[in-house]
């Protein structure tokens, strides 16, 4: 018999589990922002900022600060999705919050999130808006569309009521809600919505946000509840944006059920697509386990079951049993409730939790430590590189002036002649380097031009025109090949634009390396590929949903429209972050020969007024010799305090135990 004080503390443990790995991960991006902050700060104290780099760093900071990590669960009705989000975020309230009584399922899709920024409360977009072509992430942009009620955290049962909202329906005729395009006589997925009357039951809302102060929310966490097989086939912005963008999607089956048919045409149409054909972050829950608990004589015959129907369901499903994990959402919550930890334990809640933190927190932040390597790892090495220039300067200087204790004053005016040669030849250099920058702009804007929004629009149009007003599948066919090879082409071109726009960035470093000794610094690469394989990636994904049970039927004319704008939508957001990002580089590659340009002039500079004030008074050059001796010191200090830096943005990401 275990002790029951260690199963308490164990089945706490677990269930702190994801709360306390998720709190990890954000005290680990607390840090990366702080180690940006003190660089920035440390950069700005010596003079060696710039206002590119500055704000370079300022949208770096931000994108950790807004970092989300976003767990979607997809499933048919009444598999039990909204029974584990209460049991997860909502047991502390000693009550269901988000309703999930039997008969009862969600309308429309929903977002638990926090934003310090607003108020707690429910964000409700009207179904009406789906007679626009804005898309739901268009109109999250602004406020004025959506219904909004306020939560009351005080009150478990007021706040119960508002969620009651995301439930709501309402008749319309057939033909509003074929225009509406959430139903069509044909298909099967749909015919539950129809009464006895003829009208159509329909959601009375499109898309719900739950802005909330959880702990687990407010760390940056963000949970997308999605309505079954037919909310997914009729807004192709879940499938093609929200699903994919997902860091783990949550397929939740009923144990009672197993694999249904429509389960199974939910994952194959939906779930796989979005994740890829490697499937990452894709996890199954094998819900309502409780119910063959009364059916067993003893625990071993109940585990024996359920190992049987977990692995049956990864063969079924074509994954690994280790994706599927038996829980039981009903009695994990009650267990919460109760503070039941043996029947927590049981309910196989916390080995979920522990599972999805597995899943997607390391590698997040993986994916985040990356990205910070590569926006601002150049930056420190250039730093880096300049203060060895610095050093090396000082130290050359120190030993010419060294040199000159017995020298003459007309040994010294020789050096300060030949210097000023120097000065004069490099000046020379940099009146061509002028002239090279023009034509390395005019190289940056053919890049440019080839990722512009006016490039794609025009793509987009010529693509719309091309369909001739024929929104039927076969057209949406043929107007997916057209957009995407357009795209794919541009892409093409314009990643290898950029290699000649490194080549001439190449050639200009070299340049001023081998005339003038500056740092040897390779410029810094950049590839459209990975944005190349999100087009790609999203046209599979498209080419999935298109083949799906909602728009097989020809006559679905306002879901395929529907499609191609979300489609489109979706493909401008990578074209705009692909110009985004090569404009970044295109203004980044330059500045580590731009800052070595003006430091060398600098030094040079510092160098012959050195030697002047050492002419006009030979007293001068022991003061001189102590001053660069303290220029030194300070150097090789700040050398230590850069590479320190370097060292903790390159550290590998700590192993969680």
């Amino acid at each position: 018999m275990i002790n029951a004080q260690k199963l308490k503390e164990q089945s706490r443990l677990a269930v702190n589990e994801f709360s306390r790995r998720l709190g990890d991960y954000k005290r680990w991006r607390d840090e990366l922002i702080e180690i940006i902050n003190e660089y920035q700060t440390w950069v700005e104290s010596h003079g060696l900022a710039s206002g590119e780099e500055d704000l370079q760093l300022y949208e770096l900071i931000d994108t950790l600060r807004s970092d989300k990590l976003t767990i979607a669960l997809v499933a048919e009705f009444s598999r039990g999705k909204t029974e584990l989000i209460n049991a997860i975020f909502f047991a502390d309230y000693r009550q269901r919050l988000l309703p999930s009584e039997a008969g009862r399922t969600t309308m429309c899709p929903t977002e638990l999130r926090y934003d310090d920024n607003e108020p707690p409360c429910l964000k409700l977009l009207p179904i009406e808006t789906r007679q626009t072509a804005t898309t739901i992430s268009e109109y999250k942009r602004t406020s004025a569309a959506w219904t909004v009620m306020p939560l009351d955290l005080d009150s478990p049962r007021n706040m119960a009521e508002t969620f009651q909202q995301t439930l709501k329906t309402k008749s319309v005729s057939r033909q509003q809600a074929e225009e509406f395009g959430l139903y069509h006589p044909d298909i099967e997925a749909t015919t539950h919505m129809l009464n006895s009357d003829g009208s159509v039951e329909i959601p009375v809302w499109r898309h719900a946000i739950i802005n909330f102060p959880h702990p687990l929310l407010k760390q940056g966490l963000v949970v997308l509840d999605t309505p079954g097989l037919n909310s997914l086939g009729t807004e192709p912005e879940l499938t093609l944006s929200m699903l994919p963008n997902a860091q783990a999607v949550l397929f939740v089956l009923a144990a009672d059920a197993g694999v249904t048919r429509t389960d199974l045409e939910v994952w194959n149409h939906y779930v796989c697509p979005a994740r890829g054909s490697r499937g990452e972050g894709r996890l199954v829950a094998l819900n309502k386990i409780d119910s063959l608990w009364d059916e067993m004589s003893n625990d071993s015959a109940y585990a024996a079951a359920i190992a049987r129907q977990t692995q049956e369901t990864a063969r079924t499903l074509g994954i690994s049993k280790n994706q599927v994990l038996a829980v039981s959402a009903q009695k994990g919550l009650l267990g919460k409730i109760k503070t039941d930890y043996a029947l927590i334990e049981r309910s196989g809640l916390p080995a979920l939790e522990a599972k999805l933190s597995d899943n997607i927190i390391p590698a997040r932040r993986e994916l985040l430590r990356e990205r910070v390597i590569h926006d601002i790892g150049s930056m420190v090495e250039t730093t880096s590189a300049m203060i060895e220039a610095r050093l090396m300067a000082v130290t050359g200087q120190i030993e010419e002036l060294q040199a000159l204790g017995g020298e003459n004053s007309e040994a010294v005016q020789d050096l300060v002649t030949r210097l000023r040669d120097e000065k004069q030849a490099y000046d020379q250099t940099l009146v061509s380097f002028q002239n090279t920058r023009a034509v390395l702009s005019d190289q940056v804007k053919v890049l440019l031009d080839y990722l512009s929004m006016e490039t794609f629009d025009d793509l987009a149009d010529t693509t719309r025109r091309g369909m001739s007003e024929s929104w039927t599948t076969p057209g949406l066919r043929e107007a997916m090949k057209s957009l995407f090879d357009g795209e794919l082409d541009a892409m093409e071109k314009a990643n290898k634009q950029a290699q000649q726009v490194r080549n001439l960035v190449q050639a200009i470093y070299g340049k001023f390396h081998s005339e003038h000794g500056l740092a040897k610094i390779k410029p810094v690469n950049f590839s459209l590929l990975p944005y190349r394989s999100q087009l790609q990636k999203l046209y599979e994904e498209a080419d999935a949903f298109r083949n799906s049970p909602m728009l097989i039927f020809t006559e679905q004319h306002f879901v395929v429209q529907k499609f191609f704008v979300t489609l489109v939508g979706r493909a401008r957001e990578i074209f705009s972050e692909s110009n985004a990002a090569a404009r970044a580089w295109s203004k980044a590659i330059m500045g580590p020969i731009l800052s070595q340009v003006r430091e060398h002039k600098i030094l040079m500079d510092q160098r012959l007024e050195n030697l002047k004030k050492v002419h006009e008074n030979s007293d001068n050059l022991h003061d001189r010799i102590a001053e660069l001796e303290s220029s030194r010191q300070n150097l090789e200090n700040q050398q230590l305090v850069i590479r320190n830096m370097l060292r903790k943005i390159n550290q590998p990401v700590p192993i969680d135990p």
